[in-house]
């Protein structure tokens, strides 16, 4: 059911601290269809609760918006007075405790971060004969980099393979975090819109570099709970398990589907996933250290079953399911853990989630936005739907989908 709502704009900021130099965030949200007065509102109260000029700022906008993308980009560069501007279009956008879906909506995140070093950059893709190559990396980023460090990367799903960004990046520099989503609405190449200072772009990918004594934690829910148990793969071929523990993969599936009750059989026969342990060197295996991919296809006469991703011998792997309910639960539960972590809430908060999340997924709208909020407080935050959601599982990183991934700002590391 379509929803109709109000024009709105609300503006966070965390309560100043006692010195200038701190590090602080502002977010706002307007609903507002004009983009003039959307981007006019979300300015001029995100900056008022910044208390000051913004070293980042990061925009997001719906379709309804992107016709007039480079008028959004130069607008907002004048406005909030940085060059250090990344946005892109969101089939849905969020914003502070809120989603909003299939309606206008831009909103604006801000950040002053003092004494940080910050490198902007467009990224193109071009293939060679060696595979491809990645252009437009910055020379100053050519040695090696910062401990600290991290990127923020919005794409173009149709140019741009992520997930050749996010292997160069876990061989050439490990233990770097890469936090970000591709860009959506667009239903064909051309119509997706990324923003970079106050230049407009339809292919490639977007980054930001930032390293000094700004930290990224990072919180990636991929909306699934296990079932059965691990197995260590035995036989296996590109993105196809023929073997696990010695048997038919199919056979050890079927071993396992008939213990669970009836409405986790129901779950599996529409929405079984396949979780590849990230990390070997654990003596036991939990929630997060799976890598979750899809089961793309099974093979009843060999017992062979087809992932949406390599997989070879002697990887552990362990079944999985998703629902509202499995991806309600580990959101909740990573969140828990977060502020566990956390001396202090997080200054500010960027929000990447499936464009097949939102009211496709849960019965109640703003979930992803609305749990942040209750588990962290009313930090600042933004973000939209995408076509693709990129976050570190287990120190590396991955292009996922139906995943919420979070990127939380801090002063401490």
């Amino acid at each position: 059911m379509r929803r109709t709502f109000l024009s709105l704009s609300v503006a966070i900021l965390l309560m100043p601290s006692a010195t200038s130099t701190a590090l602080r965030c502002a977010a706002s949200l307007s609903t507002q269809p004009r983009w003039q007065d959307a981007l006019h509102e979300t300015a001029a109260a995100a900056l008022e609760s910044l208390g000051g000029t913004a070293d980042v700022a990061l925009l997001f906008f719906s379709p309804h918006h992107a016709a007039a993308a480079e008028e959004i980009a130069k607008k907002a560069c004048d406005l909030i007075g940085t060059s250090h501007l990344l946005g892109c279009t969101g089939e849905a956008i969020a914003g502070t405790a809120r989603e909003v879906e299939e309606e206008p909506a831009l909103s604006l995140w801000l950040a002053r971060w003092p004494g940080a070093r910050l490198t902007a950059m467009h990224l193109d893709f071009e293939r060679t004969p060696e595979g491809g190559a990645l252009k437009g990396w910055p020379d100053e980023l050519a040695d090696e980099w910062p401990a600290g460090s991290f990127l923020i990367v919005l794409g173009e799903p149709f140019s741009f393979p992520a997930d050749f960004l996010l292997e160069r990046m876990n061989e050439d520099r490990p233990n770097v975090p890469v936090i970000g989503g591709m860009a959506s609405g667009g239903a064909q190449p051309g119509e997706n819109r990324l923003l970079l200072g106050s230049a407009t772009h339809t292919e490639g990918a977007i980054a930001l570099h930032v390293s000094g004594p700004v930290h990224l934690k990072t919180v990636v829910s991929q909306g699934c709970r296990p079932i059965g148990k691990p197995f260590v793969v035995t036989k296996a071929e590109r993105n196809i398990i023929y073997e696990l523990g010695g048997k038919p993969a199919m056979a050890q599936l079927r071993e396992i589907f008939d213990t669970l009750p009836t409405s986790e059989q129901q779950l599996v026969q529409r929405a079984l996933h396949v979780g590849r342990v990230v990390s070997e060197y654990q003596e036991r295996f939990e929630q997060g250290d799976f890598l979750v991919r899809n089961v793309i296809g099974i093979d009843a006469n060999s017992g062979a079953i087809a992932i949406g991703d390599y997989i070879r011998p002697g990887q552990t792997v362990q079944f999985h399911v998703r629902d509202e309910e499995a991806a309600d639960a580990e959101l909740k539960q990573l969140l828990s853990t977060a502020k566990k972590n956390c001396s202090s809430p997080p200054a500010g908060a960027l929000l990447f989630t499936c464009n097949g999340r939102g009211t496709r997924m849960f019965s109640q709208p703003n979930h992803d936005a609305a749990a942040v909020a209750r588990a962290l407080g009313p930090i600042p935050l933004a973000g939209f739907f995408a076509q693709g959601e990129l976050g570190p599982i287990g120190r590396q990183n991955f292009i996922h989908g139906f995943t919420a991934s979070i990127g939380l700002f801090s002063s401490e590391s």
